[in-house]
């Protein structure tokens, strides 16, 4: 089969990209996209400035075949210097698909962007389309579909002395013809390193030869030099006299080969293959002619060629009352008949995003109307985006759905998801202006938290919260203020302080101390906890701290049930559950009563008015338990239940509270206790490290031989609380919403590590053994802990 019927030229159309990744804290990226075929055709678009949605819309005519392989991989130009180049994804097709979509008119193709081999975490979507390339436009578009194809830099020997001549001739000039072409942008590309030129400068003639042309075709040639680094340096040896620029420039260079002029104008060689460079001129291949459109000068009026040329929308009619028109030179413009205007932009590009708007509006419209203070807005490429006017800020997710959770996420963590997402988009937990700030001691930090929450109004406490230590400058971009709940959390729950005990259960579970009256001033103290609980679920933050599932109930008004008192008494609840499984009849002499040892003194409590003269009879047992249930677990407690509530509603509203159940409460209020490793570690991010490198292998290996107990301090240590969010280590906030873990590369192998709490974030230095670095993180959080806090 000849080459002919095997090879096919297709238009490729990349189209843009949404929710790319974002690898920089206080900047946007800067993408590009490039696509290459089989490593031989590589194709760049332009670079679209600060945004993680770039719309680019440009085409190439690219040869394929049903075995090659099409790639198309976006970039960040502002970190091509660094490690990672700035890799934001891939997208890879098969030829066989990429025919297949050209000519069965498939439509725009949405494809997620997929990591590298490096393992960098990318997210987002790509947009491209496959078409035919057009067979009757303008000479301008053949003489781009004839040469895009050719490997990048590689120049003829055609063309090369074409170039020549040009320079030869400075008094040559070329008269504006309509039927004028441009040679094509050729960028700096090489498919078998994956490195891009920083600059797309394109070759194109002037109408003045030596004054125009030799200039750009040399900054053509020299754009890649500066992208490779230390391996794309001219050779270190001086003594040997390299060819001229002009020298050498008749024979193509083989597959993978560069020639490159440094700053003094001598020509050197790069290969790409084995990343060396070389002053001797490698040997050619053997000569492949091909055929190249004449390259004349463009008109001298020509405005410079948009990005958004219409060859993605072919298919697709033009709206009512528009038309298309070329300009002499062949650039498409659009005539609106309506308004008599004209314009470069097509406005099928308008029709596609607002069509992919609409669609997404009407696939949610089963959601029900959004939440209080929140708006849905289109940015102006048609892109659907969120208000929270509560809040002040925007979001890409709707707050409608339960975003961040897995396709397979249990039941209980969508519904729970979405009520979180209800309740906190309400006016009640919307933030004052203002700041809520306190002023503490380390070490009176319960009695100057006291002081402070109480002296506020429950208003005042809806500012932003701001903790400041004593002695420690600094700012609380989040980070202190969750140190502070998790110090406050041990404080106030202590069973020493005689207002809450441990459970029946385990010495962590709590349960209000029933007996806490022996403090005159409990009451106050219960009405502060209420406070600090609320300001802990108002600021999104948790408590170090779990309680028995009466203690919930209490909060949500429920009443308790017969399980519920097991956490509380548990020899009790064996006692009465056998009571109700069995007849009592003639075997127990009880009464609607119970007796209490109170410091020393027997009381006698009745359940119901004239308890003390009711026995329990099988007939009225079941009311006899509900009674002893709810005095153990409500009654007993209600004073003290009473202080805490009043204190609680005065940030967070019962009727809003209320949408949650006693197991979701908890989660709200405490985060989830068990530290999953593997879950910890899918969802960390590093600066000036590799997930492979040695350090970070250590590291993790040194967490797994932990117990759960040192896990808890080194997730405190680096974030501020040992609580881990409900979803797991992908829901981790940080001072500006969600931020992941992060292991930073800074510091001497002789120093400890540090933490940003504020940014989730560890400075690890480079240890250069695995006992160093275990000893140094033991020592760091478990000795020195908040000293090394920022």
């Amino acid at each position: 089969m000849s080459i002919q019927e095997t090879t096919s030229v297709v238009r490729i159309t990349v189209l843009a990209a949404n929710s790319l990744v974002k690898r920089e804290v206080f900047s946007l990226p800067d993408p590009f996209a490039v696509v290459s075929v089989d490593g031989d055709q590589t194709y760049t678009t332009n670079t679209t400035k600060r945004t993680l949605s770039p719309a680019w819309n440009q085409h190439f005519d690219i040869t394929i075949r049903r075995t090659s392989t099409v790639t198309i991989q976006i970039f960040d130009q502002k970190r091509f210097r660094k490690r990672d180049q700035g890799f934001l994804g891939l997208v890879k097709l098969s030829g066989e698909e990429a025919l297949d979509h050209s000519t069965n008119g498939h439509g725009l193709i949405s494809r997620d962007l997929t990591q590298s081999s490096s393992g960098a975490p990318v997210y987002g979507k790509l947009l491209f389309s496959f078409s035919l390339p057009h067979t009757g436009g303008p000479r301008q578009n053949r003489g781009e579909q004839a040469l895009s194809s050719l490997p990048p830099l590689q120049l003829s020997e055609a063309s090369s002395s074409n170039l020549r001549a040009r320079r030869s001739t400075p008094s040559l000039r070329t008269e504006p013809s309509p039927q004028s072409t441009l040679l094509p942008q050729m960028p700096s590309f090489n498919p078998l390193q994956g490195r891009l030129s920083m600059s797309s400068a394109s070759v194109r003639p002037h109408t003045s030869g030596d004054a125009g042309l030799a200039p750009t075709a040399q900054a053509s040639l020299r754009s890649p030099a500066s992208n490779l680094g230390g391996r794309g340096a001219p050779p270190a040896d001086s003594s040997y006299n390299p060819p001229t620029a002009h020298e050498d420039d008749e024979d193509p260079l083989p597959h993978g080969w560069e020639r490159r002029l440094d700053e003094n104008g001598r020509a050197y060689f790069v290969d790409h293959n084995s990343r060396t460079t070389t002053w001797h001129r490698p040997d050619p291949p053997p000569p492949v002619p091909p055929q190249r459109p004449q390259v004349s000068a463009p008109a001298p009026s020509q405005p410079p060629q948009p990005a958004n040329a219409n060859g993605g929308y072919a298919d697709v009619p033009l709206p009512l009352g528009w038309e298309e028109r070329r300009t002499p030179e062949g650039r498409p413009y659009f005539v609106d008949h309506r308004t008599r205007s004209t314009t470069w932009n097509d406005p099928r590009s308008s029709q596609i995003t607002l069509a992919a708007a609409s669609a997404s509006a009407s696939a949610n419209l089963n959601l029900g109307s959004l939440p209080s203070g929140w708006e849905m807005r289109l940015t102006s490429t048609g892109r659907v985006y969120f208000v929270d006017h509560n809040t002040r800020t925007t979001t890409w997710d709707d707050p409608r759905l339960p975003t961040n959770l897995d396709a397979g996420a249990p039941q209980y963590k969508r519904d729970y998801r979405r009520k979180v997402i209800y309740f906190r988009s309400q006016p009640a937990m919307r933030m004052k202006e203002g700041k809520c700030e306190m002023k503490l001691r380390r070490s009176r930090v319960l009695e100057d938290s006291f002081a402070a929450a109480m002296k506020m109004r429950g208003d005042d406490m809806k500012k932003r919260l701001v903790i400041r230590f004593e002695g420690e400058d600094g700012l609380d971009y989040g980070g202190v203020s969750r140190e502070w709940f998790f110090l406050i959390s041990h404080e106030i729950f202590d069973p020493s302080y005689g207002l809450f005990q441990y459970s029946a259960h385990d010495n962590y579970t709590l349960q209000i101390n029933w007996m806490s009256g022996i403090n005159p001033e409990h009451l106050t103290y219960f009405k502060f906890i209420g406070r600090v609980m609320g300001l802990a679920i108002f600021h999104r933050r948790f408590l170090d701290a779990y309680f028995v599932p009466s203690f919930y109930k209490m909060i949500l008004g429920k009443k308790a049930a017969l399980s519920d008192l097991e956490a509380v008494d548990a020899d009790l609840h064996r006692s009465l559950g056998w009571m109700l499984k069995n007849d009592i009849t003639d075997v127990l002499d009880e009464t609607f009563s119970v007796t209490e040892d109170r410091f020393g003194e027997i009381i006698e409590v009745e359940l119901r008015p004239g308890g003390a003269n009711i026995a329990v009879t099988e007939e009225n047992k079941k009311e006899y338990v509900e009674a002893v249930v709810e005095y153990r677990t409500q009654t007993r407690v209600q004073a003290q239940s009473t202080a805490f509530l009043e204190g609680f509603k005065e940030l967070v509203p019962a009727e809003l509270v209320d949408v949650f159940d006693e197991r979701e409460l908890e989660l709200l209020i405490g985060g989830m206790s068990e530290i999953d490793t593997d879950d910890w570690i899918s969802f960390t991010d590093y600066r000036g490290y590799e997930k492979t490198d040695q350090v970070i292998e250590w590291f993790w290996q040194c967490i797994r031989s932990w117990p759960a107990e040192r896990k808890s301090r080194l997730l405190q240590f680096a974030t501020g609380t040992s609580r881990v969010p409900v979803n797991g280590f992908k829901d981790l906030q940080g001072s500006d919403g969600p931020r992941r873990f992060t292991i930073d590369k800074s510091g001497d192998p002789s120093q400890l590590p540090r933490s940003h709490t504020c940014f989730n974030r560890i400075e690890l230095p480079p240890y250069e053994d695995y006992e160093s670095l275990e000893r140094k993180l033991t020592y760091a959080i478990e000795y020195v802990c908040f000293l090394g806090m920022q």
